[in-house]
């Protein structure tokens, strides 16, 4: 049974082009190599309504997992808890356990002379904030936790858009979750196919997923004339990995006929 999980990213600068949005290329990577299966990637600014509309949005799809990264730090535009809270109509309550989790990183920085300010403000405080019956997440990275909560039947989580503070969360909270949910493995192969153009080899992709259709395979085209290829990537998911490798090698051996019936070449993808 695959995990269903959307993301949603927050953040003003994904949308204008001043960052790209590595954290949801890595998450999509990361779910799906743990058996789950994204079904949707959302972004949206730093706007309270916009982050609720979407959650609103989100939920009634009922994902099992919705996961939202970026807005939980100290400054004006982390807006994403107010979003959460206003999405689901719970106050925005200080948590005594988050708030323990801010003091302790505050007291490291002090004690490693990272700050000067030795009380804490009512921005860190701010960290501490959570939408009433959510859980904090330690974060051993960076100093805003992450928080996990229930709606219903759909499981929200919170990351700090910080990279290595959403991947360190991730993999310490996150990741088992999901593989105990799916359990499934999922794996993935590429072929590369020189000698015949897409649209040649468009109805091979379509016999071959018929005979193996839990085998998914996607095209993808690169170089220009005279050095053209095509990378086809095979995936599939299953109980277990030997089953999904399997089912893979079966249907890039029949791709692997059609392909030089039709005077193509191909040959084992290094990447």
């Amino acid at each position: 049974m695959q995990a269903a999980v959307e993301l949603i990213t927050v953040g003003n600068e994904l949308l204008i082009g001043k960052t790209l949005n590595t954290n949801a290329h890595w998450i999509a990577k990361r779910v799906t190599a743990l058996g789950g299966s994204l079904r949707r990637i959302t972004t949206v600014p730093d706007d309270v309504e916009e982050i609720a509309s979407s959650i609103r949005e989100a939920l009634r799809r009922k994902p099992w997992l919705l996961m939202m990264v970026g807005g939980l730090g100290p400054t004006h535009d982390d807006k994403t808890l107010q979003g959460v809270a206003e999405a689901l109509s719970r106050p925005l309550k200080v948590n005594s356990q988050a708030l323990e989790m801010v003091r302790e990183k505050h007291r490291e920085l002090l004690e490693k002379g990272l700050t000067l300010q030795r009380e804490l403000t009512s921005e860190r405080e701010k960290m501490a904030r959570l939408p009433q019956g959510a859980e904090p997440l330690s974060n051993p990275v960076g100093t805003a936790p992450g928080v996990m909560l229930r709606e219903e039947n759909t499981l929200i989580l919170c990351l700090p858009g910080v990279p290595s503070e959403m991947k360190a969360i991730f993999d310490e909270a996150v990741a088992g979750l999901i593989t105990e949910k799916a359990q499934v493995q999922f794996r993935e192969e590429s072929l590369i196919v020189k000698k015949v153009l897409e649209p040649e080899l468009s109805p091979i992709i379509d016999e071959v997923m018929r005979v193996y259709p839990q085998v998914y395979i996607k095209s993808h085209p690169y170089g220009e004339e005279g050095h053209y290829h095509i990378e086809l990537h095979f995936s599939t998911s299953a109980k277990t990995g030997g089953e999904a490798l399997e089912r893979i090698r079966k249907a890039e051996e029949m791709v692997t006929e059609l392909v030089k019936k039709s005077g193509g070449e191909i040959q084992r993808s290094e990447g």
